[in-house]
């Protein structure tokens, strides 16, 4: 197959940004997306802001899930959207999963984040969402 009838894989970052110490659910997801064809780089655990963003530049990211249980994601996603923007990267799709409460959901997706994932969700809804996400963006 050549590269030019190859379709590109999609690159996801999985990342667990801040004190978070619990990875399975993030595993399960990178498996999931990478069983369904894409390119994951997951980052382990105890991620900082400025490492999950330096990860995303590194890998020419499409997209960057943040996987957080530890309550901390009204402070956390709005420090990595901001460092995105101020790195001038706009076309990475950032996703994040974990116990968000439904009231900061409209406030994540206001900074930015194209879609919020509770616990729960389907693996498939999350491939289906990045693939159609993504490929919207190309």
């Amino acid at each position: 197959m050549s590269t030019s009838t190859a379709q590109k894989k999609i690159r996801v970052v999985v990342a667990k940004p801040g004190l978070d110490g619990h990875d399975r659910g993030a595993k399960i997801i990178a498996r999931a997306l990478r069983d369904a064809g894409m390119e994951v780089i997951y980052t382990g655990l105890h991620q900082t802001p400025e490492q999950i963003v330096e990860t995303v530049i590194q890998e020419d990211a499409d997209a960057v899930g943040l996987s957080i249980l530890s309550g901390a994601h009204m402070t956390l996603v709005p420090r990595i959207v901001e460092l995105l923007k101020e790195q001038g990267i706009d076309d990475v799709l950032v996703t994040v999963g974990g116990t968000i409460p439904a009231d900061d959901i409209p406030e994540l997706k206001k900074l930015g984040v194209a879609e919020v994932f509770t616990p729960g969700a389907p693996t498939s809804d999350i491939i289906d969402f990045i693939q159609g996400a993504v490929a919207e963006r190309e």
